[in-house]
């Protein structure tokens, strides 16, 4: 009878196997990090709108009528709407869909909501949803992400923010894209729309007057949507502006200093906001009173303005293993720190771990099943990243040095070749115990993102410097370098079967998947999409490639989700560039996978 069982046991495994594992980062917001609070308007009595758990709550809206916030949260799986009583009871979900529906506001009669959602197309669009038999009506559509909507008291019109029409460009001397946003309006049906805000920067988050025939938004220069992104810029001024529906006449509002974001009209035709930079976050009012403090992003009063509620960062753990949702069954999502790679047992896998808060500053070891990380490397001054493991688990090769461009926030500008040079890197390698450190590179150019072959003998790495950019194989043995690519191509990682080497390459001010074989012939291009393709791995028969991708486009404006890229998901594809699937749906930026090998049963060989 145990023999039967077995057999079945091994058949139903063959016909139902296990989904393969994909370990990768977050950057911004992790779960845990983040948290509705109801306070009243001076920032007395705050306390957590629900339980607080690991559970990642934003984006919260008081209806009209008082009785309840709806938001958007992740603790069913992907992004859905609830809604819940003021008190916090009575939670009910609204939406059960695979894709992303956030960033809800509630029509005047507090019975319908307009909400984003990437159940259509995948980019961002604005639907409707019927509270009382929540079916949802697709209400725009087309090229590029709509956000952030806000109903008209009088119920005429919906305003919105969208970056339809516009263009990724990267920041000035940076990588990241920049976020170009108008101020739109369209009535409820869909008719109407038009854009009231000057295009070519960026103006959010419209709110309306009393008397709906306002709306205010606050705006800034396209560059400073990547200047603002951190979570608490040090400096800076963004206006608050008034569109006139009629006329599209644009007004400045009068309000404190700082980076203001997410303008509010209350009851009283006072102005409420809040500030972003790190000199006073928090809520503020037009009179210059202040509200409930920290790092708040996104506020709603109650409809006499004595109470609000609002989303914030809180302080919550780094994770080293945290289950995440997954749009593909086939694959299972862990969350945990920058830039993982497995050894080939899959038992334990590296990180580009922090130090004290800084990131990058350590080789961390951790084990993939507790989650328990040991540091083996780390040096005052010094930054180490991207590391891999070698094909035998023997050793662990990396980079180190500055390397400003990646632990520097946005100070560090890239305008020539010289400037990637970037203080200089070097190759280098330790034993998983972190004895050993020896330095393989050598010179002035910046050398970095190296990957072993599997005969453990070569590896290839990207260099900036001196003699030029690109990707150049090592030999360790006798230290000799093969130039394999001239440009500007970045994290280069060898094929488990030993054939390819995967890159990225700029090509026309974006990111692509490409291979090459190890002798420098028969480049491929995988992939050509708008944004940036990259932060790749190979599945460990190198047959599938995990990767991240903008190409989805924004799902907020930049500003709100603290993270260098606000989009990015990760993908599944073949080889080759075909049969690409998406895992990830999600505001955050998602990025640096690591396919974890299947793991070895006690006493297998």
């Amino acid at each position: 009878m145990r023999t039967l069982l077995a057999v079945v046991a091994i058949a139903a495994a063959a016909v139902n196997p296990a989904p393969q594992r994909i370990f990768f980062a977050r950057a911004g917001v992790q779960p845990g990090q983040i948290g509705l609070f109801v306070a009243r308007a001076d920032g007395g009595d705050e306390h957590p709108l629900l339980a607080k758990g690991s559970d990642l709550d934003y984006n919260p809206a008081w209806s009209p009528d008082g009785e309840w916030i709806a938001f958007t949260s992740d603790r069913e799986g992907s992004a859905d709407l609830f809604r819940v009583k003021t008190d916090g009871t009575g939670l009910e979900r609204l939406t059960d869909s695979p894709a992303f529906d956030d960033q809800a506001a509630f029509s005047p009669d507090s019975r319908r909501l307009v909400f984003v959602s990437t159940r259509s197309d995948g980019s961002a669009d604005l639907w409707t949803l019927d509270l009382a038999t929540h079916q949802a009506k697709p209400l725009t559509s087309g090229a590029g992400g709509d956000f952030r909507p806000a109903w008209s008291p009088n119920g005429q019109w919906i305003a919105f923010s969208s970056d339809r029409g516009s263009t990724l460009p990267m920041g000035h001397g940076r990588w990241e894209h920049l976020h170009i946003v108008d101020i739109y309006v369209i009535h409820p049906d869909g008719s109407g729309l038009k854009r009231l805000s000057e295009h070519g920067n960026f103006c959010g988050s419209p709110k309306w007057s009393g008397d709906s025939r306002h709306v205010v938004a606050y705006c800034m220069s396209a560059e400073e949507t990547l200047t603002y992104r951190p979570a608490r810029p040090e400096s800076g001024e963004t206006r608050l502006v008034s569109f006139d529906i009629e006329t599209a006449a644009a007004s400045p509002v009068p309000a404190g200093p700082g980076v203001k974001m997410a303008p509010v009209v209350l009851p009283s035709n006072e102005i409420a906001y809040v500030r972003k930079d790190g000199t006073a976050p928090g809520i503020f009012y037009g009179n210059g009173r202040p509200g409930p403090q920290g790092q708040v992003r996104s506020a709603s009063w109650s409809p006499d303005g004595s109470r609000v509620v609002y989303h914030k960062r809180v302080q919550g753990p780094l994770p080293t293993r945290t289950k995440m949702w997954s749009r593909n069954p086939d694959y299972e999502l862990i969350l945990t720190q920058a830039l993982p790679s497995f050894d080939p047992s899959g038992e334990r896998f590296v990180v580009t771990g922090p130090v004290n808060g800084s990131l990058g500053r350590s080789v961390t070891v951790v084990d993939a099943e507790t989650g328990e990380s040991k540091i083996v490397y780390q040096q005052q001054g010094k930054h180490a990243l991207a590391p891999q493991w070698s094909p035998r688990g023997d050793a662990i090769i990396f980079g180190f040095g500055a390397f400003g461009a990646f632990t520097n926030g946005f100070h560090d500008l890239f305008l020539t070749a010289q400037d990637r040079v970037d203080g200089g890197a070097q190759v280098a390698v330790i034993n998983p115990d972190g004895s050993g450190f020896r330095e393989l590179t050598s010179g002035p150019a910046n050398n970095g993102f190296p990957s072993m072959a599997p005969d453990g003998v070569r590896f290839v790495y990207r260099s900036f410097g001196p003699d030029g950019e690109g990707l150049r194989i090592m030999n360790i043995r006798d230290h000799s370098i093969t130039k394999l690519t001239n440009g500007y191509d970045n994290f280069p990682l060898w094929s488990p079967r030993g054939d390819l080497i995967m890159f990225s390459r700029q090509v026309n001010g974006d990111f692509e998947i490409f291979t090459i074989r190890p002798d420098g012939k028969d480049v491929r291009r995988l992939t050509s999409s708008p944004g940036n393709d990259a932060h790749m791995t190979w599945s460990p028969d190198g047959a599938h490639i995990v990767f991240a991708s903008s190409r989805m486009g924004f799902k907020d404006e930049a500003l709100y989700t603290d993270a260098p890229q606000p989009y990015g998901e990760l993908f599944v594809m073949r080889a080759d560039g075909t049969d690409v699937q998406q895992l990830t749906d999600n505001q955050w930026e998602d990025s640096t996978p690591a396919w974890q090998p299947v793991r070895r049963s006690p006493g297998r060989k």
